[in-house]
């Protein structure tokens, strides 16, 4: 298998050539491509009612990412709810409670974050029982999630405050001129059915982050070829040069 287009089912990043894709191409003579799979949709503010969400019962929110974070203060704008100084904020990760300052004065607020992993998270917020949690997701967030916080006897109501959906990529790409395919999320595997009801893998790679990213692959009826994190690969950029420089190896046996 030669690999030398790959489509990476993210957005570009800034200044490319100072990130390891910039030095896999410069490596190995590959070239990427970045596009989007899928965006986020709003879930309005009377849906939300619908669902009888009424934000200021909530003494404290579950944020898991930017996404949430943006679309919880939209939502709260749209319900015209005064966001109170003493709601608690309790955030995967520290980058997801830092970009809490782009709405609130951080110093003042009650915030809290793991170490990237909800049950991390969960540990933090048994040292708070007595909170009433609003858990801000989008509508593809694992029931897995669900199950850990309800068996920490957590008092938490989950919200789906934004949609995933697919982003219309026909007259886009050329899903066959690709060596390989990168996804990072079940909604992207999704979106590549939708788009390409036809597609056959053929020999293209398909890369996978993430366990339920990985299971998604393989539901669709795609062979997973590699996948992160692995002990050797914690993120996508280093599986997809393992993969490359296995191959190359192959090459140059035959």
């Amino acid at each position: 298998m030669k690999i030398k287009n790959i489509l990476i089912s993210q957005p570009q990043p800034t200044e490319i050539a100072k990130t390891p894709y910039g030095e896999m191409m410069k490596k190995y003579g590959v070239n990427f491509t970045f596009e989007k799979f899928i965006k986020m949709a709003d879930v309005s503010a009377s849906e939300l009612r619908q669902d009888h969400i009424k934000l200021p019962e909530y003494t404290a929110v579950i944020l898991t990412g930017r996404n949430a974070v943006d679309h919880f203060f939209r939502v709260a704008k749209e319900m015209r709810y005064n966001v109170p100084e003493t709601l608690k904020y309790f955030c995967i990760n520290e980058s997801t409670a830092l970009y809490l300052q782009r709405y609130v004065q951080y110093r003042k607020r009650k915030i809290f974050f793991g170490n990237q992993t909800l049950p991390d998270l969960i540990e933090i917020m048994k040292k708070h029982k007595d909170e009433k949690y609003l858990y801000c997701c989008s509508d593809i967030s694992s029931d897995n999630s669900v199950a850990m916080l309800t068996e920490a006897n957590l008092n938490f109501t989950k919200a789906v405050i934004f949609r995933t959906v697919s982003v219309d990529l026909k007259d886009v790409i050329k899903i066959g001129d690709y060596d390989m395919l990168v996804f990072f999320s079940p909604a992207g595997i999704h979106s590549l059915k939708e788009n390409f009801p036809d597609y056959v893998q053929g020999e293209t790679a398909i890369g996978g982050f993430g366990e339920s990213t990985c299971r998604a692959i393989t539901d669709a009826g795609f062979e997973l070829n590699f996948h992160a994190p692995t002990e050797t690969a914690p993120s996508m950029t280093m599986a997809i040069e393992e993969f490359i420089s296995a191959e190359n190896k192959k090459n140059r046996k035959k």
